[in-house]
């Protein structure tokens, strides 16, 4: 990141002292503890800090240290007066308005101006300041690199805490392609300085299921489905399978890596059914990007973890139509022995043909 960049920034920070923070729709791990950390320093610092975003906290992450701060928008004076007296108002995690949901539009046309922290491609232009790299892992990352410019010593239990969540939950443990030795040693310092332990973080993220996610979860693996050389799995959660297991939608969360966790698999799809189409969750490793083909559906993200949100009159068919369209973005290994599929094969001729033929 430039210096002029973060020297301006980090300006910002300082010479304000009313703060609103917000992220997107259904936050997750990144999301919140890029929110708590950098509020939590903002207040040691004498700030003014008011945290309000759409959606509440899952279940899996509503015991953040800081998370009694958040508050759930529900368009009362107070939570539009926090807005219209905010001297910056930062946005976290998105970089796109209709992903603050209700906020979003209160967002933009507010008098103070705007500050993009993230870590998303192709973020829109109407943000006054941001200070974004897709490269980065999380924008926890972007954050810690704010808080240890300006003072580390701002790094206590709670804002370590909140950054090695955002940061673990969005590298998937640390797995993914954008984890960096660097990556590793800003880690270690969030621990030493926070006197903190990776076990319980993990364990109340990824270690608290109920029974009835977990029967969901059975229903999900048992419709997973290989494609084009084993090379692409998918599922489905439907609206049936959450009702009949007497889960919530939010226990999916992190089904989709078991899909991926398939040997031989480059990238995997969670389609989740709702009334007028699918959500659906791109996951791969490495070097295979999945981010090119949901910003096909209208969606996006990072290049291994992506959403989209596809609108039709059949959820089996923005299966298809997702699943088909694979080969545009992917190149699947075709070994000299052990040939496709005929089915497979076929649907591989005919998807790469190219529009005019």
């Amino acid at each position: 990141m430039p210096k002029d960049l973060m020297d301006d920034i980090l300006d910002l920070l300082r010479s304000n002292d009313r703060f609103l923070l917000t992220s997107h729709l259904r936050p997750d791990g990144d999301a919140l503890g890029s929110e708590i950390a950098l509020a939590g320093a903002l207040r040691q610092m004498g700030k003014t800090v008011d945290i309000i975003n759409a959606d509440e906290a899952p279940y899996n992450l509503d015991w953040l240290p800081g998370g009694e701060h958040i508050q759930q928008f529900e368009g009362s004076l107070k939570q539009h007066e926090a807005i219209a007296e905010a001297d910056l108002i930062v946005v976290l995690d998105t970089n796109d308005e209709e992903r603050l949901g209700r906020l979003g539009s209160s967002v933009r046309k507010a008098s103070a101006e705007v500050l993009l922290i993230d870590h998303h491609t192709e973020p829109e232009q109407w943000f006054d300041h941001m200070y974004a790299r897709d490269t980065a892992s999380a924008t926890g990352e972007l954050i810690y690199e704010l808080i240890e410019a300006i003072d580390p010593s701002l790094i206590n239990e709670e804002v370590a805490t909140a950054l090695y969540t955002a940061i673990m939950t969005d590298t998937g443990s640390f797995r993914y392609s954008s984890v960096t030795p660097r990556l590793h040693r800003i880690i270690a310092d969030v621990l030493e300085r926070g006197d903190i332990s990776p076990g319980p973080i993990h364990a109340q993220i990824y270690d608290r299921r109920s029974m009835p996610a977990l029967r969901l979860l059975g229903r999900m693996l048992n419709r997973i489905r290989i494609k084009f050389n084993g090379q692409l799995a998918y599922s489905v959660v439907t609206q049936r399978m959450v009702d009949d297991t007497g889960a919530g939608w939010d226990d999916k969360k992190g089904f989709v890596n078991y899909v991926l966790s398939i040997d031989g698999v480059k990238a995997a799809v969670l389609f989740s059914e709702v009334s007028d189409g699918a959500k659906i969750s791109f996951r791969s490793e490495g070097d295979v990007r999945v981010d090119e083909w949901a910003r096909s559906f209208g969606g996006g993200g990072h290049r291994n973890a992506s959403g989209a949100y596809v609108k039709g009159d059949s959820f089996d068919d923005v299966i298809a139509e997702v699943v088909g369209a694979a080969p545009r973005y992917i190149e699947f290994d075709l070994p000299d022995s052990g040939p496709l599929s005929e089915e497979d094969a076929s649907e591989i001729a005919e998807l790469m043909k190219s529009p005019s033929s």
